[in-house]
């Protein structure tokens, strides 16, 4: 078994499904308050995602990236956060707890990825307030099986009609070069002589960007809640106030540290950075499913041999009675499921790389016609062939692998969530230097955090695993000692 406490083993162990349920148990007095229906979840995404997008970073993306394409590229851009969207929708189905794709990957991947993650969830928040109904913590999160897929879905859609929507009118009205970089909407219709426009339109802008805030505020803390009550930042974060039930010193922190970079940074630089954080949330969220359906956290195949007789009775006692009489087949049955985890593992590992590679040659300046095509193919080729071994292979039963049942299920997979992980690397890829350059200081500093001090004081530190039983519901779960 691997040394949970070595370098590498911090970096790749994970969080139990069920440690959220001890956690919340174990703080049974500091819970926070399940307020939000399906109408608040939608309102507070709607809200988030249409403050900045519209009212300021219209101009911003025409001028520099897109010029009269920019409804199509905001339509490009819906689909890919749709994407991204029913993965999203799955895991808070399965997973409802304070920290998003931070505790998703917490699961599903590890604590080194998980880290980051939550840092560049930091960021994003911090940063630009698009918390669409994603990043609204489940926790808060009243019936989060339905509302949350609903939300997302809802939420979603209304802001991609409106985003595009409203960059046909502005583009239409104006030339994407000439127009205001501060107010692009209100002055485009006052150029038209349309002054009582300006005022409505004002009055909006000012109200949605309170809602883009608001917006912020509200999953940043408990993104840090999350962390710290898993041990990866300091306890100050995870303080619940009991009169209000919400992180209250965790919110006057991220109101500060938003003032103090909103004061410093321009519009266009912040865009850039919390693309950055977005894009690598949605990547991980989209391999979770990856892993989840092919690689679930929960069911870890033991094989029988002397030493450990006694742990893989009580794994395979999961599997029944009759299998259990049979200790040949029960070898047989891990050592297939074993094999057949290699396999999808791999199969997982290497889309990537095919994806990384595709990417690559596309992206890339002065390569040659004949070398892009030659990476292109290899890259392409590597993906195919994965996604038909994928394919091939019987996915976990989420119902019973994952701590909820019900809800919302991810469909397509492997090929939406392989999909999604194309689309964002590539626009992962195709953010500026520059900005790259910010968010990688960034993550540095994530880094060095987490070595002196999340690294030593995360509650999986020693943390000793029991084996897998079957519950009394029929699911199939582990226990913390």
């Amino acid at each position: 078994m691997m040394d949970r406490k070595s370098a590498f083993g911090c970096l790749v162990r994970r969080k139990r499904v069920d440690t959220a349920t001890r956690t919340r148990q174990r703080l049974s007095t500091q819970q926070l308050a399940r307020k939000l229906s399906l109408f608040d979840v939608t309102a507070i995404g709607v809200g988030a995602t249409i403050g900045a997008g519209v009212y300021i970073l219209v101009e911003t993306v025409a001028r520099e990236h897109t010029g009269p394409s920019l409804t199509i590229s905001f339509f490009i851009g819906g689909i890919a956060a749709a994407l991204s969207a029913f993965c999203y929708a799955e895991l808070a189905c399965r997973c409802p707890s304070a920290g998003s794709a931070y505790h998703y990957s917490y699961i599903c991947i590890g604590e080194g990825v998980a880290w980051l993650i939550g840092w560049a969830l930091i960021l994003e928040y911090t940063l630009g307030g698009a918390a669409v109904a994603r990043g609204v913590a489940p926790n808060l999160v009243k019936n989060p099986q339905r509302d949350m897929p609903l939300g997302i879905g809802i939420a979603l859609s209304i802001c991609g009609i409106l985003y595009m929507l409203v960059s046909a009118v502005i583009v239409g009205l104006v030339p994407y070069y000439a127009l205001d970089p501060d107010t692009p909407i209100s002055s485009a219709f006052a150029g038209y002589g349309m002054e009582w426009a300006v005022y409505i339109i004002t009055v909006g802008a000012v109200t949605a960007l309170c809602a883009s805030l608001i917006g912020a505020i509200i999953p940043q803390p408990r993104i840090l809640m999350a962390m710290a009550r898993n041990g990866l930042l300091p306890s100050f974060f995870s303080d619940i106030s009991k009169h209000t039930q919400v992180p209250v010193k965790g919110t006057i922190a991220t109101g500060i540290f938003i003032a103090i970079l909103a004061f410093f940074m321009d519009v266009s630089q912040l865009a850039g950075m919390v693309s950055v954080g977005t894009l690598l949330s949605f990547t991980v969220v989209a391999l979770s499913i990856l892993i989840l359906r092919y690689v679930p956290p929960d069911e870890l195949p033991i094989l029988l041999s002397d030493q450990q007789s006694n742990v893989s009775g009580q794994y395979l006692d999961a599997l029944g009675e009759d299998v259990v009489e049979r200790p040949l087949l029960q070898k047989d049955i891990a050592q297939d499921k074993l094999r057949t985890r290699k396999i999808a593992a791999w199969s997982i590992t290497m889309v990537c790389f095919g994806i990384l590679v595709v990417v690559a040659a596309v992206s890339t300046e002065g390569l040659s016609s004949i070398l892009r095509f030659i990476l292109c193919g290899i890259g392409g080729m590597l993906v195919i062939c994965c996604l038909a071994v994928l394919s091939s292979i019987d996915q976990a039963d989420t119902k019973k692998s994952f701590t909820k049942s019900g809800g919302f299920i991810c469909p397509f997979v492997p090929f939406l969530p392989v999909a999604s992980v194309l689309i964002n690397t590539y626009l992962l890829v195709n953010i500026g230097a520059e900005t790259w350059i910010r968010v990688l200081i960034w993550l540095a500093v994530g880094v060095i955090i987490y070595i002196f001090y999340g690294r030593g004081h995360s509650l999986l530190l020693d943390d000793v695993r029991r084996p897998i039983n079957r519950t009394d519901n029929g699911h199939v779960g582990a226990t913390l000692s």
